[in-house]
């Protein structure tokens, strides 16, 4: 079986041509067929008219930004967007998903983790067979709630859940120690490799939106995912 993404159309909206040119070099290794657009207002003209599976879309960009790119082309646009942010910052993050990007990647992202991003994102759009879902086996399985690592599938009462890459690897993460407490120490360092520093909020945030992701009510006492106050997060089963 074929790696999803081969032959599928990317967009690389990116100024910097020097780089642009080694991402679309390297993905066109991988039989991707790359398109490079350099300015912000002729990258939405172009993604609504020729629809490509998937963008990459950088921030800082003449013409329009990065963000208001995605705003516009959002309602008229149904493939995937990953954003670049040059710096490891949460409010672009948040703000970029906010405005209907997938996912996102920090600038001059390694050349595989980057691939790897766009099979995961490409990965969503193949074919589910919900109908043979029963028959299929899942990593783990909470209730309504099931995870499949390999195809990077989550479903929630038979309904596929969109999670981002780092929401996916967070609930994994919960999953595999379900029923126990996780630290903020603990899930900063297995998915980032920091040290905590006590200030650090963008797992709470992270949490967040994965609950809004699982349709999970903070507020009622069968949700999902638990906050033990003080200590951090646990996976509990509904």
């Amino acid at each position: 079986m074929s790696e999803v993404g081969m032959n599928k159309r990317v967009m690389l909206v990116e100024d910097d041509l020097d780089l642009a040119v080694l991402i679309q070099d390297f993905l066109e290794r991988y039989e991707f067929t790359v398109s490079v657009v350099s300015d912000g207002q002729d990258a939405v003209t172009r993604i609504i008219a020729e629809q490509p599976d998937l963008v990459i879309l950088d921030i800082m960009l003449p013409g329009l930004s990065g963000m208001e790119v995605c705003r516009q082309v959002r309602q008229q646009y149904e493939g995937f967007i990953l954003m670049q942010t040059a710096l490891d910052d949460d409010i672009d993050q948040m703000l970029g998903l906010e405005l209907g990007a997938d996912d996102y990647v920090i600038k001059q992202v390694q050349p595989r983790l980057l691939l790897s991003r766009i099979r995961a994102l490409l990965r969503r759009a193949a074919p589910l067979q919900f109908a043979s879902s029963e028959q299929q086996s899942f990593d783990y399985q909470f209730g309504a709630l099931k995870i499949d690592l390999t195809r990077r599938m989550v479903l929630l009462y038979g309904q596929p859940v969109e999670l981002t890459t780092a929401e996916f690897e967070l609930l994994c993460l919960l999953a595999k120690h379900c029923g126990e407490v996780v630290t903020r120490e603990d899930i900063i360092q297995q998915l980032r490799g920091l040290e905590y520093d006590g200030l650090d909020r963008s797992i709470d945030r992270r949490i967040s939106r994965l609950r809004k992701a699982l349709q999970d009510d903070a507020k009622e006492q069968d949700q999902v995912i638990k906050t033990v106050r003080g200590k951090g997060y646990q996976l509990c089963i509904r």
